[in-house]
């Protein structure tokens, strides 16, 4: 494993993770009607916390695509997900809160998670694969799963609402870096005119700005707690399935590797869901309080 895409995943998660606290505590504060709608991209742009937020979570965006270039999906992916460590960092320090039992077990388990994941699986690059029906059959599946999600979220978007967009938004910014690293090799072998006659490019920006109504109408209707264990246990599912599936990401297949890569898979997610539902958390504001109240 590069000590460079090392560093470039966890700087990525950390400025991840410090953008997505800042941007729901201004979310959480927009009029309900913006609901799943761009016009709340709008109310949001004039709000300076939303702007910071989105300033570092460009960063990361940045400094993972880099990542995304210079290794493999299935390495980069797990690293991506300890985004919610430092989300809680700043939330503790925000709410005063102890990490307590539950906290310090998700740690360990994310943690632990990707380590096993990583060790047990050695993810290693290889030739991606030219069948372009199995590349638009896993694209196809994780967006259909994600409109699905999407169109059940707006029925009950005060319930399971933000957990279901969590998820629909996790699958697509999977999908998202997986057509990034593609738009980078792209880019690496025929400069600016190969990136911008592929149509991954268009595919990268067209899912960063769905993803991010998506996220910022989860935030707006639910504490921190509810929607980002989901996208953050859902974005790594979404990327490592395109890394193998079509990039030429090979992993270790023998039983002690699947058994490990397994273990370390449920880990991430069950220490992310952990996380995630920490009262340190942020919770907003109430549905009430953004009735009355205008970005």
């Amino acid at each position: 494993m590069s000590v460079l895409v090392l560093l470039l995943a966890v700087g990525a998660a950390c400025c991840l993770g410090f953008g997505f606290v800042l941007q729901q505590n201004a979310a959480s504060h927009a009029p309900l009607g913006d609901f799943l709608s761009p016009r709340l991209l709008l109310d949001l742009v004039r709000v300076p916390r939303w702007l910071g937020g989105i300033g570092l979570m460009v960063a990361g965006m940045v400094l993972g695509a880099i990542a995304l270039a210079n290794g493999e999906v299935s390495l980069v992916e797990p690293l991506l997900a300890t985004n919610l460590v430092f989300a809680l960092v700043l939330s503790r320090r925000q709410t005063r809160q102890p990490l307590g039992r539950q906290g310090w077990a998700g740690l360990l388990l994310l943690a632990g998670g990707v380590t096993a994941f990583i060790v047990a699986g050695q993810p290693q690059g290889g030739d991606a694969r030219t069948d372009p029906f199995r590349q638009w059959l896993i694209i196809g599946v994780a967006l259909g799963l994600a409109l699905l999600l999407t169109t059940y979220a707006k029925r009950s978007r005060l319930s399971a609402g933000p957990v279901l967009l969590g998820v629909a938004a996790g699958l697509l910014y999977g999908v998202q870096d997986a057509l990034t690293r593609v738009s980078g090799q792209r880019f690496s072998d025929g400069g600016w005119i190969a990136l911008a006659t592929g149509w991954q490019v268009y595919g990268v920006v067209a899912l960063g700005i769905t993803g991010l109504v998506l996220v910022q109408s989860a935030f707006e209707t639910a504490p921190l707690r509810m929607s980002l264990p989901a996208l953050t246990a859902a974005q790594p599912l979404a990327g490592i399935a395109c890394g193998v599936g079509f990039l030429g990401d090979r992993l270790r297949t023998d039983a002690g590797a699947l058994t490990w890569e397994a273990l370390g898979l449920a880990g991430i997610v069950v220490g992310v869901v952990l996380l995630g539902m920490h009262p340190a958390m942020p919770s907003g504001a109430t549905p009430k309080e953004r009735m009355r109240v205008r970005v």
